[in-house]
């Protein structure tokens, strides 16, 4: 029986000594060093309910390709929405206008799978949600986009819901504002990064009130889509679209004059659903490997900061500014940096306040444009800097189910993090791809 006791010591010695914690990371890197993937995504034959929100038709082309790129895997995937989401001009119309392109596709498409679903049912469920963006409080009213995420949530399906956001965050924002008994079914992966510079309020409200909210941020790890990888010849972001996208049906031949290259940068949230573990984001998988999260970075200041001040980028910075003498009634400010301006929020209390998330690390100017004569002019900065790889060794408690890009400097490229472990794969998901895209010109 001693010896028994004497047993049962050591083991639990050696299960909270440092020996322990070292072998532990030592598999973490291991399996960071796998070649292989545990896959349990919908090309295995599991499938998923999908809902994306995009700002598709805005700013940029990536979300037609993008597009473009989920409906080509619609027959192995449940989707049950498609949202027009801010920030910019695009509206459901662009949506509705790939559709339109895979309706002429779609007679190829079937003779390969049944489970394409028909166009008009596609049609059905793209919904038009928020123009503008959030102001300071986060939420502000409901819209077709919200209501319907609310509806998914609610449906009597036993299966969870898989958001996946990629441009603002507000519609599911006010979603989770309006109908927070739903935060339990979601799923959610967020095109972070760029997308997170104009949703800032948006974001800060699900931080605050949501922290119990199942997410992966992705801020950068995206962008092993387009950077880094096999990028020679045919498989080069050019030549991938020379060689195996122009001319392959009408969503090919879309795709290609939207831009000659590769961009799709949202789509690692459909591939993430598509090979690996989405269950558990710490796994390989062609949508990347992510970490539990730090704190969220918040930075707040009632003072102007200089470019002596740094911040984490993908961080919130604050300001709460005191106005001075000689406010008008109905005063107006806003925050110009570098292609923003943000629109300063007026509490009533003699202060303004701005939110700004920097999408990369440099050194960002600031000036202020006002109605009011003792704030007008007002210039500063901020230095913005890459988190720390210490930070993995800090998962917050307070988000238990929060993931975000590995900070390791060894996954990253180009000063993106997380990058690697995406664009590891790009072989694989690029030649899986191409074999979709033939489906559009030739039927089985």
């Amino acid at each position: 029986m001693f010896k028994l006791k004497m047993i049962a010591l050591v083991i639990l010695a050696l299960a909270t000594s440092p020996i322990t914690n070292t072998l532990a990371q030592t598999k973490v890197l291991n399996n960071a060093s796998r070649t292989t993937i545990d896959n349990h995504g919908a090309l295995a034959g599991h499938r998923y309910r999908v809902v994306v929100t995009s700002d598709i038709g805005g700013t940029d082309p990536d979300d037609f390709q993008s597009m473009v790129h989920l409906l080509l895997y619609s027959d192995v995937l449940d989707i049950e929405g498609l949202i027009s989401s801010p920030y910019g001009p695009g509206r459901k119309k662009d949506i509705l206008d790939v559709i339109d392109h895979y309706e002429k596709d779609y007679p190829n498409l079937k003779s390969y799978s049944d489970n394409y679903p028909a166009p008009d049912s596609l049609r059905a469920i793209t919904k038009q949600g928020g123009i503008d963006r959030a102001n300071y409080p986060g939420f502000s009213e409901s819209t077709e986009g919200s209501d319907w995420i609310i509806k998914r949530a609610r449906a009597d399906d036993p299966r969870l819901l898989y958001v996946l956001v990629w441009g603002g965050i507000e519609d599911f924002a006010q979603a989770l504002h309006d109908a927070p008994d739903i935060l339990p079914k979601l799923r959610v992966y967020w095109i972070g990064g760029p997308n997170k510079k104009w949703s800032p309020d948006a974001y800060q409200y699900i931080a605050d009130h949501f922290p119990k909210l199942w997410i992966i941020e992705n801020n950068a790890t995206y962008r092993g889509w387009f950077v880094g990888g096999k990028q020679k010849g045919q498989w080069s972001n050019s030549g991938f679209v020379k060689e195996h996208v122009a001319g392959k049906g009408s969503l090919g031949s879309f795709f290609a004059k939207k831009l000659g290259a590769i961009k799709m940068g949202d789509s690692p949230s459909v591939a993430w659903l598509l090979k690996g573990s989405p269950e558990d984001p710490s796994k390989l998988g062609w949508g990347g490997r992510f970490v539990r999260t730090w704190n969220r970075p918040y930075y707040h200041f009632k003072r102007f900061t200089t470019k002596e001040d740094s911040m984490q980028e993908f961080g919130i910075l604050e300001f709460n500014l005191p106005l001075g003498p000689g406010v008008p009634t109905n005063p107006k400010a806003r925050l110009e940096v570098t292609n923003q301006s943000l629109v300063g929020y007026f509490p009533g209390d003699g202060t303004v306040r701005f939110r700004f998330s920097p999408k990369a690390a440099v050194d960002y100017d600031f000036t202020i444009r006002s109605n009011v004569p003792s704030f007008d002019g007002k210039t500063g900065g901020i230095n913005a800097i890459t988190p720390s790889p210490d930070l993995v060794k800090e998962p917050s408690p307070h988000y238990p189910n929060w993931w975000t890009d590995d900070p390791d400097p060894q996954l990253a490229e180009d000063g993106h993090i997380g990058v690697k472990t995406v664009n590891r794969w790009r072989l694989d998901f690029l030649k899986n791809f191409a074999k979709r895209l033939k489906r559009c010109r030739v039927p089985k």
